[in-house]
């Protein structure tokens, strides 16, 4: 085993988050059972600079969007640290605070959960400028009608209700109040996992283009690889609390390293029938493992077709692969990388 290795963190990073835990605790199942411990994020470190897009994939259950809400301060962390802006908001200060809820902001997967159904879409946009008391009425409304017209809402949306929009029409009202108070970050929850592919595509073209005007940092939480790949530079890949695989986008998903990541690639479908027919894949056995009840050494051992004696007993630390991908597994020298024209032709672009 090789000693522990973290990502360099860039001098002008916009966020650095170190060993960040998540722990949950449950209720025993009966009157004489013990509490259960619910490890949800375990020691997760990565940094993104100004404006840049980090992706984080994994399965459901991997801990990916409570890694963004415990970011953000809407789920409280264990232990680490997060520093935003160069503030560690770790400390709760209410001024740490404070400056995170207006420059980090979300955008949630459900478009139809995260919008109050009381309020008018002009309301709900505005709602985050009455919070912090930006400007006065008639600026807020300018602002309101801006971000409208900019994420393409119809003028008369303003007087609608969330519940006469669609999916996509729901998600960029969201979008528009996310931006409402110009953050420097945005989380990005799964934010077209429940939209029409054909819509994913809009919403993903209008998050790339508001990026690019405005200047903000995306961290892009998906299950989709395809997604990943086609939005952020950098990516990390998550499993069952823990980050297994971290670097360059395009290398990850092109030629992975670690078992799980080659699993998750050689998942995803390839338009060509011939590849499709002869790709070689990776089969994972059985289901992920209960978070209260993690496996010992590697987590990922008891699904993985290369486990040996040593995964049981030692944890892999991030290991600096030499291209700057970082992986977690004690014999991925050995695997070898999927094969990159499958890789390519699996993620195109």
């Amino acid at each position: 085993m090789t000693a522990t290795t973290e990502p360099a963190v860039p001098s002008t990073s916009l966020l650095e988050v170190r060993d960040l835990r998540v722990r949950f605790t449950l209720p025993g199942a009966g009157f004489l059972r013990p509490r259960r411990v619910v490890s949800a994020v375990d020691g997760v470190t990565l940094d993104i600079g100004r404006g840049e897009t980090m992706g984080l994939v994994g399965e459901s259950g991997s801990g990916k969007s409570t890694t963004g809400r415990a970011i953000l301060q809407l789920v409280r962390p264990t232990s680490g640290t997060v520093r935003f802006e160069g503030v560690d908001v770790m400390t709760r200060e209410p001024a740490a605070i404070r400056t995170l809820r207006r420059r980090a902001q979300m955008i949630f997967q459900d478009p139809y959960g995260c919008l109050n159904s009381r309020l008018a879409v002009a309301s709900i946009i505005r709602e985050p400028l009455d919070i912090h008391r930006i400007g006065d009425g008639a600026s807020r409304r300018a602002r309101v009608a801006t971000l409208m017209d900019r994420v393409g809402l119809p003028k008369d949306a303003g007087d609608r209700y969330p519940h006469e929009f669609s999916g996509g029409q729901r998600q960029r009202i969201g979008i528009a109040r996310a931006l409402a108070l110009d953050p420097s970050l945005v989380i990005c929850d799964e934010p077209v996992a429940a939209l029409d592919v054909s819509i994913q595509a809009q919403v993903l073209q209008l998050l790339d283009e508001l990026q690019r005007e405005i200047g903000m940092a995306y961290l892009f939480i998906a299950h989709d690889l395809h997604v990943v790949r086609h939005v952020s530079k950098r990516a990390a890949v998550m499993y069952l609390g823990r980050v297994v695989e971290h670097g360059d986008s395009r290398t990850i998903f092109t030629m992975p390293r670690h078992p799980y990541t080659q699993a998750l690639v050689s998942a995803a479908p390839i338009a060509d029938p011939g590849l499709e027919r002869t790709r070689r894949r990776v089969v994972l056995r059985g289901e992920i493992p209960s978070p209260t009840d993690p496996p010992s050494g590697c987590r990922f051992r008891t699904r993985c077709p290369y486990a040996q004696a040593l995964c049981a007993e030692v944890e892999p630390a991030l290991e600096d692969a030499g291209d700057g991908t970082y992986v977690a597994c004690h014999f991925w020298r050995g695997l070898g990388p999927a094969v990159p024209s499958e890789a390519a032709a699996i993620l195109p672009g």
